[in-house]
């Protein structure tokens, strides 16, 4: 049974986080409170590991926590669950988006559909500081740390990820 709960809950957020790995947070934030496959404070953890890890942010939390719900097993069955619409939904368009790439109803669609995912790109945005910013320090180190990404964004993110581990042993964060 576990294994059907595992794959019907990261399905519906393969179908449904149209955007990308961050517009999952919301998704996995939810499921921190309907079930004990992982806390908020191992959400967290997980999204700072995948970010620096090689691999999409959903499938890397599917995939931790699926095993940690029911081990290897779990791990892959959350994993596939989480990935199967996509590949569905990729199979399908790409049937079709070259027979309606110059239809203006099909790029009204893509056109509407660009705010509505960064808006939900923000949200996850707003999550993370929720999960990350937990104290002044944390707060200025985040303020600091967007402030040098912004400035030297052309610097390679490992960069920035190595730093932010240099600084959390420093100032034990």
């Amino acid at each position: 049974m576990i294994y059907l709960l595992l794959f019907w809950e990261f399905f519906k957020i393969g179908l449904l986080a149209i955007g990308g790995g961050l517009v999952t947070i919301p998704f996995l934030m939810e499921l921190t409170e309907h079930y004990d496959w992982f806390s908020k404070q191992q959400l967290a953890d997980m999204i700072a590991v995948s970010e620096s890890t090689p691999g999409p942010i959903g499938v890397n939390m599917a995939t931790y926590g699926g095993f940690n719900a029911a081990g290897i097993a779990g791990g892959l069955v959350a994993t596939f669950g989480l990935v199967f619409p996509s590949l569905v939904v990729i199979v399908l368009i790409s049937k079709y988006v070259m027979k309606y790439q110059s239809c203006a109803t099909f790029q009204n669609i893509l056109l509407g559909i660009r705010p509505a995912v960064l808006a939900l790109i923000l949200y996850a945005g707003c999550i993370l500081a929720e999960l990350a910013v937990t104290d002044i320090k944390s707060g200025f180190v985040c303020l600091v740390s967007f402030a040098l990404v912004h400035h030297w964004h052309k610097l390679h993110p490992i960069i920035f990820i190595l730093g932010g581990a240099v600084v959390g042993i420093l100032f034990e964060l």
